[in-house]
């Protein structure tokens, strides 16, 4: 009876052993995110659609089952390991989410603001390219293709204030690279490299190299206007863009016809192979990125009524605190009312969240890292 009785007893505490571990694994890989209404027409279902689309930016297959999401009225919980992200991203986002979740914002909330979620995924370079894994020399991102002999020369560029050379691989299925060159125009001398590649998911990978082909966080700012990756996602839209103006021909590369229409061709290849997608996006929805948008945007540039629901604070105690401080109206989006600069008034919160790059798109004063602090 005795042996009877210790045996139980002895199931029952590896039984209670191993349930208090599956709940602090499912805690570790879960994540809350909190929101915050950002103008009239918000909504949660809007902000959801934006957050799958930032996920889907990083490598994120999302089931169409919709598994790995729930929600409440305002907040959104996500389950890293039920996203169809790789393990090396699992591995990455896991990291960051455990520096998220030791700030005093979580720990006051117990979530964390989702634009500021959004902006730590996609408005900090690093984070991005060890999340989506874009390799930190331009040596690893070529070896993995067979570049064709043709390539196209472009003089009158929509980005880079230089000339490019624009060279790529034959497309076979999800998998492509397009590599260029931003070059002196007289000299030929090159100055940086940028990367688009394919993603599984059907999104695009970007990477941005210094001469010497190692990795950087933003284009050079007197060479190009590409910013950093986040502003290459906003202005590609998912697509493989063709050329937006007529060039000139050059001896040894394409005509501008020839390269224009091949680049379309490309781009109409891609866009029926992420139409004939089951799971992810939804790729058809054409405009759906600008949710995603709105998200850092409301974020890193928030109006009064915004901050009171992030700060848990009256109106009026918020317009107080914020009083003297410059204000702005977004051209884009004038609906987002009056807005502040976030480096204006972080420190003015009654709890700090895990700090953010000062610029999503552009070249950053503050560049944050915490995967390498």
């Amino acid at each position: 009876m005795k042996k009877l009785l210790l045996c139980f007893c002895l199931l029952f505490f590896i039984s209670c052993e191993r349930d208090s571990y599956s709940d602090l694994i499912e805690t570790e890989v879960k994540i809350n995110l909190k929101w915050n209404k950002a103008y009239a027409d918000d909504t949660i279902d809007k902000s959801l659609i934006g957050l799958k689309w930032a996920l889907s930016y990083v490598g994120a297959v999302l089931p169409s089952s919709n598994a790995g999401f729930s929600n409440t009225d305002s907040t959104i919980t996500i389950d890293i390991k039920k996203l169809g992200f790789t393990e090396n991203a699992q591995q990455k986002l896991l990291q960051l989410i455990g520096k998220i979740k030791s700030t005093p914002e979580y720990q006051t909330n117990n979530a964390v603001d989702l634009g500021r979620f959004v902006t730590l995924l996609i408005g900090a370079s690093e984070h991005y390219y060890e999340i989506v894994g874009t390799p930190k020399t331009l040596t690893e991102v070529i070896n993995q293709y067979t570049l064709l002999p043709q390539k196209g020369y472009v003089d009158n560029s929509g980005v880079s204030l230089e000339n490019r050379i624009i060279r790529f691989s034959e497309q076979n299925g999800f998998n492509q690279v397009f590599l260029s060159e931003e070059v002196d125009p007289v000299s030929g001398e090159i100055y940086e490299y940028e990367t688009i590649e394919l993603l599984p998911n059907g999104q695009l990978r970007f990477g941005i190299f210094d001469l010497e082909g190692n990795r950087k966080t933003n284009a050079d700012a007197a060479h190009s206007n590409a910013g950093k990756p986040a502003k290459c996602m906003w202005c590609h839209e998912s697509n493989i863009q063709p050329l937006f103006y007529a060039n000139d021909d050059h001896v040894g590369f394409l005509t501008y016809e020839d390269f224009r229409d091949t680049l379309l061709g490309y781009r109409e290849s891609n866009r029926n192979q992420k139409l004939a997608l089951t799971d992810g996006v939804d790729f058809a929805q054409t405009q759906q990125h600008t949710l995603t948008e709105l998200l850092y945007i409301s974020f890193m540039e928030p109006s009064a009524e915004r901050l009171s629901l992030e700060w848990n604070l009256p109106l009026a105690q918020v317009q107080d605190l914020l009083s003297g401080l410059p204000t702005h109206i977004y051209d884009e989006f004038p609906f987002l009312g009056t807005l502040y600069d976030r480096n204006d008034i972080e420190s003015l919160a009654p709890f700090q969240g895990l700090p953010v790059s000062s610029h999503v798109r552009e070249a950053s004063t503050i560049e944050v890292n915490h995967l390498n602090d």
